[in-house]
């Protein structure tokens, strides 16, 4: 396979892991309120709500949890930290916002793993 056809074939299994993490949030009655939220620095996978309680969701799709939870390196933690404070600041009632950063790791033949508070600011 080509290089544009591993690049698309990683894209389509992005959206797939992503669509499975929003789920088993809503099934635990998050309502998602930003799917690839996007700006110059970064980009937030899934943003969810429930109550106050903001969720900065980055999906991994690996074969073991550990691998997913080594994939969020100290980079994508900073990147991911910038842009949740802009769509923090860009929120009306942002000052009765609390803000968690989660991971979702979508494993093989598993249900998504919801990791709370995989690492803090």
């Amino acid at each position: 396979m080509n290089r544009a056809g591993r690049r698309h074939k990683a894209y389509r299994r992005g959206h797939s892991a992503e669509y499975f993490a929003a789920l088993a949030l809503m099934l635990k009655g998050f309502r998602i309120v930003e799917r690839r939220y996007r700006t110059k620095l970064g980009e937030i996978d899934l943003i969810a709500r429930r109550g106050n309680l903001i969720l900065i969701v980055e999906v991994k799709a690996r074969t073991t949890l550990e691998q997913a939870m080594e994939a969020v390196t100290g980079t994508a933690m900073r990147r991911i930290e910038s842009t949740a404070d802009l769509w923090l600041a860009r929120q009306p009632d942002y000052a009765k916002l609390s803000l968690r950063f989660d991971l979702v790791a979508i494993l093989p033949w598993r249900w998504p793993v919801h990791v709370p508070a995989v690492f803090m600011v």
